[in-house]
């Protein structure tokens, strides 16, 4: 696995930039529960799922950005979710493609595209080609592998990397 990736990133002045080389972000799993709460390390770093209907940011209707809860990289944008139904936060389409990896998951039984976090590896939920136009794309993700930044926010995710 290489020690750096190429991402898309917020400038002070609240644009995407990039794409930019970043260190990827490795920790052992004891700096990741010091950093998280029980149920975001069971999440993002255990490839747990929360329950449908439960998660804090499914019916948050506000402008902003979603980013990674572990790094804080960038991964959806207000403006591409929507209500699918399923009880999960749903996007068409990431804020960059560059920002979330895709990995088969055999697990469960079943054969589905999980979606992580590509600068930590952090398990955000999966893939499923039912969504809506323009890309037919429904990335199903669990509130607890998100924190939300209002859009009169964004300079603070402002990334050195991206000046």
């Amino acid at each position: 696995m290489p020690n750096t990736v190429s991402v898309k990133l917020f400038n002070a002045r609240g644009q995407l930039v990039g794409p930019i080389e970043v260190p990827r972000v490795e920790k052992t799993d004891a700096e990741w529960r010091a950093q998280l709460t029980p149920e975001q390390f069971h999440i993002a770093r255990a490839q747990g799922t929360e329950r449908p209907f439960c998660g804090t940011l499914l019916d948050n209707k506000r402008h902003g950005v979603y980013s990674c809860v572990c790094c804080g990289l960038p991964l959806f944008a207000s403006n591409a979710k929507f209500d699918s139904g399923t009880g999960w936060p749903s996007f068409f389409q990431p804020v960059a493609d560059e920002n979330v990896a895709v990995r088969p998951d055999r697990s469960h039984g079943m054969v589905r595209i999980e979606i992580l976090c590509a600068r930590c590896d952090g398990h955000l939920g999966h893939v499923f080609p039912d969504g809506p136009p323009p890309t037919y794309q429904r990335h199903c993700v669990n509130s607890e592998s998100l924190a939300f930044t209002d859009v009169e926010d964004l300079s603070s995710l402002a990334d050195p990397a991206a000046e």
